[in-house]
């Protein structure tokens, strides 16, 4: 195969009897699925839909994307893509940092791992060679007791990807960590990593080794014109302007954040805290309310970055630096941590009724440690407190956990990771235990997957966003909030539902295409289809356009959807909780609103010429899936 960008080289890694074998990519494959997240969606189709995610032949598939690792802007992104313990979906959760570049200049487009090794073990990965080693001194580390190990063996510039005891434990919503404190953490991904008795993976690669485009010229003017888009001023990834040097002597001068400076570069995701609670669109008390009562101008961007921010560390090839490292004392233990993202600061505060800044970072510090999703456990947190709230317990009323008390879920999220006492139940997932308790309405949950920080009544694409998602409940399949709130490709209302159906498939399929390159998905603030479609043409050496970027991440979408319909996820299966659609918002700014579902579903069906959830084969014949 000889298209630029890709390593063309594969690892077949079997830990149930140690063989490792190498093969090339299939050009055919390449050029429907791209890479990352498409291709690694095709391989773990043809692993068999029907799998049990949690047998031992479920594939894990690790993946870079054609523009991984290279020169392209906010190029740092992998994929991990397998079948979710969490939601019996095909799933792909994203990392960042310096892994996938890592693994790029390692000499690969991806590791494919199969089998359960008879003890546990690691990966080591250099110069085009996979090797399996005994890990059996890690096993109940820590994240980052695991990569101080590994990088005290192989050196402090190897990239390390690892499960925490929560994968050990098999939590259905365990994350892989890597050495950046970066996770690929929905859909359960570090569970099916400890399930294989899989610790760690350990990467060693050399910039020098980088993918040139094919191009060269052309994709250097291509890039620059991404970049371009970024830095532009007017745009939210624009990098953050401070006021250190106009006071270089002012040791706080750094935390100012001055004109033209972007908001996710100057306070990270959580610059929308206060945003969405303005326009009642963030969900608190388990989504009884959407917006918190009392504010959230504690645990706002703005308020991290002047109080509590200590780094912002950035990925590779990244000028955006939207991570923001912390450093707060709770119970007495001084802990660094990042990030404080959106997410998390939403999950594991307002939606279980509190906004106490410093237990919301030493949860996320557990979190990471433990390797687990955040807004999962957050959501966890918030249906032990509502049913608690509605003696829902039965026998385990004891263990219940009041709204608002941060010291007493600090206490709990620990149980889950350790699955001790009520944790255990729990670590099953929020709506595998809401339904166990015989009240599956209070879980705020999308085909078995919580839901993030936007109320869909106050953000409509949301609405359609999450029931039509593949992989559960995600902001990030289709980030209609792009629009609704930032303007991308054109500013639309937040509250109406007309439109939302067409807003989520053309961000679901622009979205796919970007996962699959892959790059970060905040590239897709500044960058069009037109600027994806150039840097992949010069980089790989082929004509291509911004109709075939959206054809391509339509088709990847599709055979996501696919998957699922072969895994029993039919017609009916898009759903959201009826909180969202029969109880009315009663938040400034979105008071008396619920989500259309049923208007914006029929909408999006007709669009995606799907039959109430289910891909025709006339349409998978059309997108050469069949």
């Amino acid at each position: 195969m000889d298209l630029g960008g890709y390593a063309n080289h594969l690892a077949n890694i079997n830990l149930s009897n140690g063989d490792i074998s190498y093969n090339g990519l299939n050009e055919d494959d390449v050029r429907k699925y791209i890479g990352a997240r498409g291709l690694g969606v095709k391989y773990v189709l043809d692993n068999g839909p029907t799998i049990d995610p949690m047998a031992n032949n479920n594939l894990l598939a690790v993946m870079n994307g054609p523009l991984s690792g290279t020169d392209a802007n906010m190029s740092g992104r992998l994929a991990v893509v397998t079948k979710s313990p969490l939601t019996g979906t095909v799933t792909d959760s994203h990392m960042g940092g310096w892994t996938a570049a890592k693994l790029k200049w390692a000499g690969f487009d991806g590791l494919l791992i199969n089998g359960k090794a008879d003890k546990p073990s690691y990966l080591y990965v250099e110069d085009g060679k996979v090797s399996i080693h005994d890990a059996s001194n890690l096993w109940g580390k820590s994240t980052s007791d695991t990569v101080k190990a590994l990088q005290a063996s192989h050196g402090d510039d190897a990239a390390v990807m690892c499960v925490g005891i929560a994968g050990e434990n098999l939590v259905k919503f365990a994350s892989i960590m890597n050495e950046d404190q970066r996770a690929a953490g929905r859909g359960g991904t570090g569970c099916v990593m400890g399930n294989k008795n899989l610790k760690a993976i350990v990467i060693k690669g050399d910039r020098k080794n980088r993918p040139r485009a094919k191009d060269e010229a052309g994709f250097k003017a291509a890039a620059a014109r991404a970049l371009a888009t970024i830095m532009d001023p007017n745009n939210v990834t624009a990098p953050t302007k401070t006021a250190k040097r106009d006071r270089p002597d002012d040791p706080d001068a750094w935390r100012e954040v001055k004109e033209g400076s972007g908001g996710l570069s100057a306070y990270g995701t959580n610059v929308l805290m206060n945003i969405t609670q303005t326009i009642g669109a963030l969900p608190a008390k388990n989504s009884q309310f959407a917006a918190m009562p009392g504010g959230v101008e504690a645990i706002s961007g703005e308020t991290v970055r002047e109080l509590i921010l200590t780094d912002e560390p950035t990925c590779h090839a990244c000028p955006v630096a939207c991570k923001k490292e912390v450093e707060v004392t709770y119970r007495g233990k001084t802990i660094k941590t990042e990030s404080y993202e959106y997410e998390t600061a939403w999950a594991l505060g307002p939606n279980c009724f509190h906004a106490e800044r410093d237990a919301i970072a030493y949860m996320l510090w557990q979190c990471n440690e433990y390797g687990m999703d955040t807004i999962e456990a957050g959501n966890a947190c918030a249906v032990l407190m509502e049913a608690t709230d509605k003696s829902y317990l039965n026998g385990t009323a004891s263990e219940g956990l009041a709204w608002g008390d941060a010291d007493s879920q600090v206490d709990l999220i620990e149980k889950i990771a350790k699955r001790e006492g009520i944790g255990d139940a729990i670590a099953e997932g929020p709506a595998h235990y809401a339904a166990a308790l015989g009240h599956g309405e209070i879980a705020m949950a999308c085909k078995g997957q919580s839901i993030p920080a936007y109320d869909p009544r106050g953000l409509k694409g949301m609405g359609i966003g999450y029931a039509t998602s593949n992989r559960g409940a995600c902001h990030l399949r289709a980030y209609t909030p792009g629009s609704e709130l930032l303007g991308v490709g054109g500013k639309t209302d937040p509250i109406a539902f007309e439109g939302k159906g067409q807003l989520a498939v053309i961000f679901q399929d622009m979205h796919a295409f970007g996962d699959s390159l892959d790059l970060c998905k905040f590239s897709a603030f500044a960058e069009g289809a037109q600027e994806y479609a150039d840097q992949y043409a010069t980089m790989l050496g082929i004509e291509y356009t911004a109709d075939d970027v959206m054809k391509s991440g339509e088709r990847i979408y599709n055979l996501e959807r696919y998957y699922n319909n072969l895994a029993g996820h039919g017609e009916g299966s898009d759903t959201l909780p009826d909180r969202f659609t029969k109880e009315a918002s009663q938040a400034e700014g979105s008071v008396g609103q619920v989500a259309e579902l049923d208007e914006m579903l029929t909408e999006y069906y007709g669009i995606r010429g799907w039959n109430n959830g289910v891909v025709p084969e006339s349409k998978l014949k059309e997108l050469g899936i069949l």
